[in-house]
């Protein structure tokens, strides 16, 4: 029973991860979207552009093989017929299902988005990892030789123009 209530506990975490609850409510919204779509292309599109030819993009079609004139239940039985105006209408509404999913959905939230970036503060600056390196290696310097001050402190005093104080044992002639 334990097991079972993990795998449940498990489960449940996984649903009510963002990325999932969003895409589910993605999907709800697209099936609603999605029938308005077909409903413009099938009521608008198809007979506008089937107002060049005979009729709409749906009934266009071409035979490959034998007669492919359509019985009264509107099927094709003796012959191969490819509906190359289906094909038209289905690319169509993908086009159109595209572009409104990119014009009022994405770009929108891109916009928003690059806009809330450039209101965040900007991060102080960051040490590069070479500058880092060279901090690490003064300071084992420092460490192995014992003195007072570390050659990080020399080394940024020197940057500073002070001059970097002398070796522990004097000058050399």
């Amino acid at each position: 029973m334990a097991g079972t209530r993990t795998v449940m506990s498990g489960f449940r975490d996984f649903l009510m991860r963002g990325n999932v609850v969003e895409l589910a409510v993605a999907v709800v919204v697209g099936a609603a979207f999605t029938g308005i779509v077909n409903a413009v292309v099938e009521g608008v599109i198809n007979p506008l552009v089937g107002a060049f030819g005979t009729r709409d993009l749906d009934h266009y079609t071409l035979c490959l093989r034998g007669d492919c004139a359509p019985n009264s239940a509107g099927e094709v039985v003796n012959g191969i017929a490819i509906k190359w105006g289906s094909v038209i209408s289905a690319s169509l509404t993908f086009l159109i299902t595209a572009a409104v999913v990119y014009f009022l959905m994405i770009l929108p939230m891109t916009r928003f988005l690059a806009r809330r970036r450039a209101k965040e503060p900007v991060d102080p600056v960051v040490e590069t990892e070479l500058q880092i390196l060279a901090q690490i290696r003064d300071e084992l310097i420092a460490q192995r030789a014992g003195g007072a001050a570390s050659v990080g402190a020399q080394r940024r005093a020197a940057e500073d123009g002070a001059p970097l104080d002398k070796p522990a044992g004097g000058d050399r002639a």
